[in-house]
C-alpha cells in the first residue's frame, strides 16, 4: 500500500456512524418474491426473518460520490484502503429479538479493527465493523452484527487460484439455485448495492478479472438461513456466523445445504458450487 499507510488506517478504529430507519412492508415483500416466496406485504408487527434487517439502513450516497467500482468513493465512514478489490468476507450475529414491521430502528456502527495479513497476492487489509441495531429506542440491542470486509490487490494474469475445498457430502437439506443477472440485479436493487461486480459483466470480467457476475455474499448467507427457515419454520435463530470461502458466479448453478446437530441446538449450513467445492460455510445456533 502506498497512498495510505497502516498507521493512517488505524486512526479510523473507533470511528462511529449512526443511521435510523423504519421497518416497512414493501422491502419484506420484495425479498420474499426474490427468494421465490409469496410476495404479500406483511402486517404491522410481523417479525423480520434473520438477516432481513439488511433491507434497511441502505447506503444512500449521492451519485457524485460513486467510485469506479460502484461503491462510495474511499473515505467517509470506512477507512480509505488503497486497494481496488473489496469483498464481504463474513459476518457474526447475535439476535436478541427480531425487529418488526412498523418498528423505528437505529443502527450504531463502529470501526472495530483494521488489520493487514499475509496473502497470496499481496497483503490484504481486513476491516471489521460492529453494528448495534436497536428498535423503538430500546436500551438493549435487538441485533449485534460484526461485518468483515476484505480489500485486495487487483488480479494479475499469473495469479494462482487458491486450492478448493470439497463441500460436505452429508447434506440432508439441499436446495438448488440457478443464479442469473435478474436475480443478482433484484438483490442489488433491494439493498441499494451499486458494486459493479454483481451486474456489470464487462467490468467484472475485464477490470476485476472474474469469469462472470459474482453472487452476493450476503445473498448466499440469506439463502442458507432461508433453507433453515423452510426446514425448521418454528426455529428461533439466536446466533449465526458465516464465512465466504470461494466465489460463486452466475455462469453456473449452486446448492445451499444444511445438517442439524444431533441435539437440535445448531445447524451447519454451507453452499457449494456446481463442481462440489465449498463456497460458504455457516453455523446457526437455534432455540
Amino acid at each position: 500500500m502506498t497512498a495510505t499507510t497502516n498507521a493512517d488506517l488505524s486512526s479510523w478504529i473507533g470511528k462511529t456512524e449512526t443511521v435510523t430507519d423504519s421497518v416497512t412492508a414493501t422491502p419484506y415483500a420484495a425479498l420474499s418474491a426474490t427468494l421465490d416466496r409469496a410476495p404479500e406485504r406483511p402486517p404491522v408487527g410481523t417479525p423480520l426473518p434473520p438477516l432481513w434487517h439488511w433491507l434497511y439502513f441502505l447506503p444512500l450516497y449521492r451519485q457524485s460520490e460513486v467510485g469506479p467500482d460502484g461503491h462510495a468513493k474511499r473515505g467517509g465512514f470506512l477507512p480509505p484502503v488503497p486497494l481496488p478489490r473489496r469483498m464481504w468476507a463474513g459476518s457474526q450475529f447475535e439476535f436478541s429479538r427480531p425487529p418488526r414491521v412498523g418498528d423505528h430502528i437505529t443502527r450504531v456502527s463502529t470501526i472495530a479493527e483494521v488489520t493487514e495479513k499475509p496473502g497470496r497476492t499481496g497483503p490484504p487489509v481486513f476491516v471489521k465493523v460492529r453494528h448495534e441495531i436497536r428498535a423503538n429506542d430500546e436500551r438493549l440491542p435487538a441485533i449485534v452484527e460484526f461485518h468483515d470486509i476484505v480489500y485486495r490487490e487487483a488480479a494479475k494474469p499469473d495469479d494462482a487460484a487458491p486450492p478448493p475445498k470439497a463441500a460436505p457430502s452429508d447434506n440432508p437439506w439441499q436446495r438448488h439455485w440457478v443464479p442469473d443477472d435478474v436475480l443478482l440485479f433484484r438483490y442489488s436493487a433491494l439493498t441499494f448495492n451499486g458494486h459493479r461486480i454483481h451486474y456489470d459483466r464487462k467490468y467484472v470480467t475485464e477490470v476485476e478479472g472474474y469469469p462472470g457476475l459474482i453472487v452476493h455474499g450476503p445473498l448466499i448467507a440469506t439463502l442458507l438461513l432461508d433453507l433453515l427457515r423452510s426446514e425448521l419454520p418454528d426455529a428461533v435463530v439466536r446466533r449465526y456466523e458465516f464465512r465466504a470461502v470461494r466465489p460463486l458466479f452466475d455462469i453456473n448453478p449452486f446448492d445451499v445445504c444444511g445438517k442439524p446437530s444431533a441435539d437440535g441446538k445448531s445447524v451447519r449450513l454451507w453452499a457449494k458450487d456446481y463442481e462440489g467445492w465449498l463456497a460458504m460455510e455457516a453455523t446457526a445456533q437455534i432455540g
